[in-house]
């Protein structure tokens, strides 16, 4: 199983933007599918973003062109810059990752967009 840690969530104005951070523990993370999830309050959680091995990206359609996920394989970490958020960007972020069949979440990180 692979153990997930993520940072960098908060409150942030309409408009503003925030980076969330998913370390991963493993020797072979840079071989992982990575991604982001995201769950509102009543609704069910939703992939927003995700990275494969060879660094291709997938995005939700309401977060194109707002939303870049990246990932660092030296830190084994994968980012979400979220810029331009809107209060419909509200819920827990969860960091997904895939390998061997096997799939592992994170704990969560609360993003409030609110004024």
């Amino acid at each position: 199983q692979v153990q997930l840690v993520e940072s960098g969530g908060g409150l942030v104005q309409p408009g503003g933007s925030l980076r969330l951070s998913c370390a991963a523990s493993g020797s072979i993370f840079s071989t992982y599918a990575m991604g982001w999830y995201r769950q509102a309050p009543g609704k069910q959680r939703e992939l927003v973003a995700s990275i494969f091995s060879a660094g291709t990206t997938r995005y939700a359609d309401s977060v194109k062109g707002r939303f870049t996920i990246s990932r660092d394989n030296a830190k084994n970490t994968v980012y979400l810059q979220m810029n331009s958020l809107k209060p419909e960007d509200t819920a827990v972020y969860y960091c997904n990752a895939r390998v061997a069949g096997l799939v592992s979440w994170g704990q969560g990180t609360q993003v409030t967009v609110s004024s």
